[in-house]
């Protein structure tokens, strides 16, 4: 198959709409559903990531895209009890046992607001623990090698039949030049190939240069993520996952604020005030997630007033104060952070140490390099110059 017919392009009016292949036949099967135009755009770019984390950290890795750019991303490493409560799989028994199942976990539970009708990639055949896990969750579709009968049989029977399945071909490699047309003129460039692994890291600009393996483990997993994620961006991660991305802001300060807001609150869910807030059996997954945020937020009119707590609680929780959050975030230590361009400002480093932000990666090459360099320092931080700067667009 050369062409592949869409109900429509990014919007409704956008008629027609189509992928074609200039050479050979698509490398992907349609499984189940029918996939529109911006799902293969998710499906391509986090189809991407998933695999080259697993190529990098020789690990299953998962990923969970919104609009072209990650929400989540992350290695199949185990969950402790906290993750498995804010990742909201606590009743899944035998999640552990699957370390593709426990990649996705991670992934959606980065941002389970933002994961939330997601598209999900997976770097290796998707299992049956792992086809659970995706069936409960609200979401648009999967791509991933294969599917075994078991998880194929569960997946099909999503969204009343209608839920979306892509098969991709593992050993297809594009052609090292692509192209896309904007406003009728045809742009041309070389693919971004470049391959990142450890050897990124040995350049080491700070006066600590003690990076451990998990740290550099970290580092690749935000590198990678930074990679598919439309610019500007950063990207906080820990224990092989990301926690925070800020995609596609304008100003680098407004990047490093919003991943590290967002990995703050990756922090605070995973806080026993949290996982223990005492939810009525009847209260559903996702507006679990939303009652979250906003007492995280400190919302008290939407969560806590009297009338409204009745709704999700069996007893009113004490509010989480400002005070208590910073005393808890002041705790965390150990935390990656990489950034697809340099760092203009070291305004940058003091908000990253407030998430707790020990190891960065960034290409270095700003005229301010030395004075981001020197707050680095007086934090205690390593940092890291790849020298590979990481736009998408």
């Amino acid at each position: 198959m050369r062409e592949f017919e869409l109900k429509y392009g990014c919007n409704p009016h956008q008629k027609p709409a189509r992928l074609v292949m200039q050479k050979g036949e698509l490398p992907f099967e349609v499984l189940n559903g029918r996939p529109g135009y911006i799902n293969f755009l998710d499906a391509f770019n986090s189809w991407q990531l998933v695999r080259e984390l697993k190529a990098a950290c020789k690990l299953p890795a998962a990923a969970s895209f919104k609009h072209v750019s990650p929400a989540g991303s992350a290695l199949g490493l185990p969950l402790d009890e906290a993750l498995r409560q804010s990742c909201r799989v606590d009743d899944l028994p035998g999640l552990n046992d699957s370390p593709l199942a426990c990649a996705y976990a991670r992934a959606r539970g980065a941002d389970r607001m933002c994961s939330f009708g997601d598209w999900i990639a997976l770097s290796d055949i998707c299992d049956e623990q792992t086809a659970l896990q995706i069936k409960r969750e609200v979401s648009d579709g999967v791509i991933a090698p294969g599917y075994t009968p078991e998880a194929l049989a569960q997946l099909r029977a999503k969204r009343q039949g209608n839920y979306n399945i892509i098969a991709m071909d593992e050993n297809y490699q594009p052609p090292l030049l692509e192209e896309k047309q904007v406003f009728g003129v045809t742009f041309e460039q070389r693919r971004n190939d470049s391959l990142i692994d450890a050897s990124l890291l040995e350049h080491i600009v700070t006066r600590n240069r003690e990076l451990p393996d998990t740290a550099k483990r970290d580092l690749l997993v935000a590198l990678i993520t930074l990679k598919y994620t439309q610019s500007n961006s950063v990207c906080y991660a820990v224990d092989g996952q990301s926690i925070g991305v800020g995609a596609g802001q304008q100003s680098r300060i407004h990047c490093t604020r919003l991943a590290g807001d967002k990995a703050d609150l990756w922090q605070l869910r995973r806080h026993p005030q949290v996982t223990g807030l005492p939810f009525l059996d009847s209260v559903p997954r996702q507006d679990r997630d939303n009652v979250v945020d906003g007492y995280l937020h400190g919302r008290d009119c939407e969560v806590l007033a009297e009338g409204v707590w009745q709704n999700f609680f069996t007893c009113r929780p004490a509010p989480f104060c400002a005070a208590e959050q910073r005393e808890y975030l002041d705790s965390i230590a150990g935390i990656a952070l990489g950034s697809d361009a340099f760092f203009p400002f070291f305004d940058n480093i003091e908000r990253a140490a407030d998430s707790g932000v020990s190891y960065i990666a960034q290409p270095g090459g700003s005229i301010r390099d030395d004075a981001v360099i020197s707050c680095c320092d007086k934090f205690g931080m390593v940092m890291a110059m790849t020298g590979l700067r990481l736009f998408h667009h």
